[in-house]
């Protein structure tokens, strides 16, 4: 069983955990769903940083399936599309260092995550009354993902915060005219507030994760996209092997209408999503320093408008602290 110490070092990479943009064309938002993929977000000790100085490195995986059926047009690459379906698959690799700040109720880290994405649009394109069903594939690597700093605070033993900026860089190629890419080619600045509270007598923990993502104007389309607010909150119940499960719900609310010339003619294409699912996770220690955190979710889309609706949407993680 991991001790209380064990499972502070492998929170200490929860707060740097990016929130998993998508890669439709430049995916309410432009492609249907901006940077975030709802429910994603929250993970278990969300809101602590670890007391301690430490390096942790952390692989990621999410995979996606959705659609936006019937005569609903989709902002993608600078046209209308109708009928879209996306396939988005990425592996993230994050890096965080926990900076030696002494004792006291604050503490410091960074994070830099490297991300590739495989990705698969579909959908029917045309001018005017003409259309066709037009599929296009992009594989390569995504938008890099940075957190400065990352401010925790303690409250006490049981109750923590984590504040943090966190920022996609648009270093991803990018083809205005495909449906498939791998960027959004724009800057996406997210301030984020975590909040972690520890239940230690009962084994459980409520985790929650908001923010605000501001995105610059994709200059090749000329496309805005609104503001987001998310949110995304976990029940975690942990038992003595190690081993824990836990309920995610999650939203993204679309702030306003997106702008631009396509934008306009879709009345501002504002959207928003709820998930809810399950997620199980296992922390366990390796050799005499090391430790292993482990957690697999589900978190299919239960409502949904001008965003992919999705019930396939998988994330599972593998984090080690050194």
């Amino acid at each position: 069983m991991p001790t209380n110490t064990a499972r502070r070092l492998l929170a200490a990479l929860a707060p740097a955990l990016p929130l998993l943009g998508a890669a439709t064309s430049a995916s309410g938002t432009e492609g249907a769903l901006g940077r975030p993929v709802t429910g994603t977000s929250v993970t278990p000790n969300a809101g602590i940083v670890s007391p301690e100085p430490i390096l942790a490195v952390n692989l990621g995986e999410i995979y996606l399936d959705g659609s936006i059926g019937g005569s609903r047009s989709v902002p993608i690459g600078g046209q209308a599309a109708v009928d879209v379906d996306g396939k988005v698959a990425f592996t993230l690799a994050t890096v965080m260092k926990v900076w030696d700040t002494g004792p006291g109720a604050w503490n410091f880290a960074s994070s830099f995550t490297l991300p590739y994405v495989w990705t698969r649009v579909t959908a029917n394109v045309g001018i005017g009354s003409v259309s066709s069903r037009t599929q296009d594939t992009a594989s390569n690597l995504f938008d890099i993902y940075f957190t400065p700093l990352i401010a925790g605070y303690h409250f006490s033993k049981t109750e923590h915060v984590a504040l943090s900026l966190n920022i996609w860089a648009p270093t991803g190629k990018y083809d205005p005219n495909a449906l498939a890419n791998p960027s959004l080619n724009n800057w996406t600045f997210i301030p984020q507030v975590a909040y972690t509270r520890l239940f230690p007598e009962h084994g459980l923990e409520f985790d929650a994760v908001a923010g605000l993502q501001f995105y610059t104007r994709n200059h090749a389309t000329d496309y805005q996209n609104a503001p987001l607010f998310t949110l995304d909150t976990m029940l975690l119940k942990r038992f003595a092997n190690g081993a824990g499960v836990g309920l995610i719900a999650g939203t993204t609310q679309q702030l306003g209408d997106d702008s631009g010339p396509l934008a306009d003619r879709l009345n501002g294409f504002r959207g928003h999503d709820w998930a809810l699912g399950p997620i199980v996770t296992y922390d366990t220690k390796i050799g005499a320093k090391s430790h292993l955190s482990m957690s697999l979710r589900w978190v299919p889309t239960i409502a949904s408008k001008n965003r992919l609706d999705s019930t396939s949407t998988f994330m599972g993680t593998a984090a080690i602290v050194f």
